[in-house]
């Protein structure tokens, strides 16, 4: 039963009047009319002094204690809900204020935990993808400066090497200031109209050789002729395209195939890239995206790349007022897929 301080007040006054009341007439010297004058003055005089008992000592503390809950409140939060600072049940309604507060801020702490854990191996693989090039390179340089250089085979065949990975480091460097700059929101898309279908088979050109090393098909299923004119930056969904299918290369299936499509709607092309590969389990789909997250941690440096290309496709997408949707099931393949608007 919710009581306030009026209604404990007029309760508490009633019951001691009674009492003193009933005690009185047992005294023979009063009347009636003056046990009914005794009964008012008690009761008015334990109300009073209850009341404002509660009200100065207990409820007024409460509402102060509320108040600086809700000052608390507004401060942490955008909105906060128009209502009294007291009620029937304030001390219920203070727990319950309390609670929520103390979920919040165990959400907050949950999320730093998290934050610090991503942070933490984020510095571990960045500190690993720089490492190996710049081992490697320094490596065959000190082989050239041990004596090597007098053998025109070896020293030739030794700064190419070199060279692939220096060229691998500045790879890695600008994918990682790309990342930078699209988490910044510094980076302006620079959009135009330009035919996705004609931009899909370059793509599939400069990846043809790599897709016929593990002896993959590339499927476009566009008409001969057909265009698909979208407007985006040509150049920034070029390297979407160049990820997406690159990375199904990499990760499908030897004797596999690749399809790319594009879905008319209405405002909107849907840009489908598919392969029948392994697929993705459950556990990773979440996380595929994320920089330098690789499924298989044993094949990833023989595989090559940054280990950020799903990372700034992702960041492309998303600055074309978009997203990347993935569907996948493991042993059928996987699916991916974004929006992009028609030609203006």
């Amino acid at each position: 039963m919710n009581l306030n301080s009026r209604t404990l007040a007029l309760l508490t006054s009633l019951a001691v009047a009674v009492v003193l009341t009933a005690f009185l007439a047992l005294a023979s010297y009063f009347s009636s009319q003056g046990l009914v004058i005794a009964l008012v003055v008690v009761f008015i005089s334990c109300f009073m002094l209850v009341y404002f008992s509660y009200e100065a000592l207990v409820f007024r503390e409460v509402k102060n204690v509320y108040s600086s809950i809700e000052k608390i409140k507004r401060q942490e939060y955008k909105k906060v809900e128009s209502r009294s600072l007291f009620n029937s049940d304030p001390l219920t309604k203070i727990k319950e204020d309390i609670y929520q507060i103390a979920q919040k801020k165990q959400q907050e702490i949950d999320e730093l935990r998290h934050l610090q854990v991503m942070r933490r191996e984020f510095l571990a693989d960045v500190s690993h993808e720089l490492k190996t090039p710049i081992f490697a390179a320094q490596g065959f340089i000190h082989t050239l400066l041990d004596g090597a250089m007098d053998d025109p085979n070896v020293r030739d065949k030794f700064l190419l090497k070199a060279a692939n990975s220096l060229d691998g480091l500045d790879t890695l460097v600008q994918d990682l200031i790309s990342i930078s700059q699209f988490e910044k929101g510094v980076v302006k898309m620079e959009k135009q109209n330009f035919d996705a279908a004609k931009l899909m088979r370059e793509v599939f050109e400069q990846l043809e050789l790599k897709a016929a090393d593990r002896n993959i098909s590339l499927h476009l299923e566009v008409k001969p002729g057909e265009k698909i004119m979208l407007y985006a930056d040509p150049n920034r969904i070029r390297q979407v395209f160049i990820n997406l299918v690159d990375n199904a290369i990499k990760y499908g299936r030897r004797g596999g195939n690749i399809w790319a499509s594009f879905e008319e709607g209405r405002k909107k092309y849907t840009i489908t890239v598919k392969d029948d590969g392994k697929g993705i389990g459950e556990e990773h789909i979440n996380r595929i995206f994320e920089r330098f997250y690789r499924i298989d941690k044993s094949r990833s440096r023989d595989k090559g790349g940054s280990g950020l290309g799903l990372a700034i496709s992702k960041h492309i997408v998303e600055a074309h007022r978009s997203v990347i949707a993935v569907k996948s099931e493991v042993g059928k393949g996987t699916t991916l897929r974004f929006k992009l608007s028609k030609e203006k």
